[in-house]
C-alpha cells in the first residue's frame, strides 16, 4: 500500500533527516547543513511541482515549458559542482547530448506519448541520470588533471597536443562516474528493487511489466550515461571546462 501522508510521515521524515545530519555533524563531515537544506528544499519543490503538474498534463506548451527548466536546473547545479568559474554553462552540453536523443526516440516510436504524466517522470529520471554522471565525471577529471598536472605538461612537453594529453590522464578517472549506474543494473533484483519497479507494483501493475519498465529505465540511463561523462571528458580536455587559468607551457619563456 502507499505512505499515507499524515502528521505521522511528517515527523518520521522530520527525524531521519535530523538523525541524517546529526550523524553528518558527529563524524565531522562538513555537510550536516547541506543535508539540513536540502532535505527542506525537496520537501517544498516537489510541494510545488506536485500543485504545477496538475495544469502542466494538460498543456503541451506549459508541459515543454517545465522540462526546459528541468533542464536549466540540472544545468546550473551540474555546472556549479564541477567548476565556480563562468565554464559552468558548458554543462548543459553532456547533459542535452545524453537525455534529447533518447527522448526523442522514445517519442518517435511511440513508447512515450507526449503527455505530461508519462513525459515529465520519463525525462526527469534520465536528466537526473545525466546530471548526476555530469559532476561525477567532470569533477574526477578535473580532480586528476590538478593532482597530475605535472604528467599532463610532460605529456605536452613530449608533443602530444593538449586535449590528448589531458585526455590520457583524466579519461579513466571520468570513467569511474559510470560505476554506480553499472552497479545498480548489475544488482538489480538482487540487492535492490528501484524505485520505478515498486512504484509499478504499488501502482496495480503486473510484475512483469513492472520489471519490463526497471529494466528500460536502467538500459535507458547507462545508454545516457556513457554519453553525458564521454562529452563532459571532452569538454575537460578541450580546456572549455577547467577550475583556474590555463597555462600552457610551450608558451612560456625559458
Amino acid at each position: 500500500m502507499l505512505l499515507p501522508v499524515n502528521v505521522t510521515l511528517g515527523a518520521v521524515l522530520v527525524a531521519l533527516l535530523l538523525a541524517a545530519a546529526g550523524v553528518a555533524a558527529a563524524a565531522h563531515l562538513g555537510r550536516h547543513r547541506d543535508i539540513l537544506v536540502a532535505g527542506v528544499r525537496a520537501a517544498v519543490q516537489l510541494a510545488v511541482v506536485a500543485v504545477a503538474i496538475r495544469w502542466v498534463v494538460g498543456s503541451v506548451p506549459l508541459l515543454l515549458g517545465f522540462l526546459a527548466l528541468m533542464y536549466a536546473v540540472a544545468v546550473r547545479t551540474a555546472g556549479r559542482r564541477m567548476t565556480a568559474n563562468t565554464t559552468w554553462w558548458w554543462a548543459g552540453a553532456p547533459i542535452a547530448a545524453g537525455v534529447v536523443p533518447v527522448v526523442a526516440a522514445l517519442l518517435l516510436t511511440g513508447l512515450v506519448p507526449v503527455k505530461g504524466i508519462a513525459l515529465i517522470p520519463v525525462t526527469g529520471i534520465l536528466i537526473g541520470g545525466a546530471l548526476t554522471a555530469t559532476v561525477l565525471g567532470g569533477r574526477r577529471a578535473l580532480d586528476e588533471l590538478t593532482a597530475r598536472r605535472g604528467e599532463v605538461e610532460a605529456g605536452m612537453a613530449l608533443g602530444l597536443l593538449d586535449r590528448d594529453a589531458r585526455l590520457e590522464i583524466a579519461r579513466p578517472a571520468a570513467s569511474d562516474a559510470l560505476l554506480p549506474g553499472l552497479d545498480q543494473t548489475r544488482t538489480v533484483g538482487l540487492v535492490t528493487l528501484p524505485g520505478a519497479f515498486v512504484g509499478m507494483l504499488l501502482g496495480g501493475a503486473s510484475p512483469v511489466q513492472a520489471g519490463a519498465v526497471q529494466l528500460f529505465v536502467l538500459v535507458a540511463l547507462m545508454a545516457v550515461q556513457a554519453v553525458a561523462v564521454s562529452v563532459v571528458l571532452e569538454l575537460v580536455a578541450r580546456g572549455k571546462v577547467h577550475r583556474e587559468a590555463r597555462v600552457d607551457v610551450r608558451d612560456q619563456s625559458p
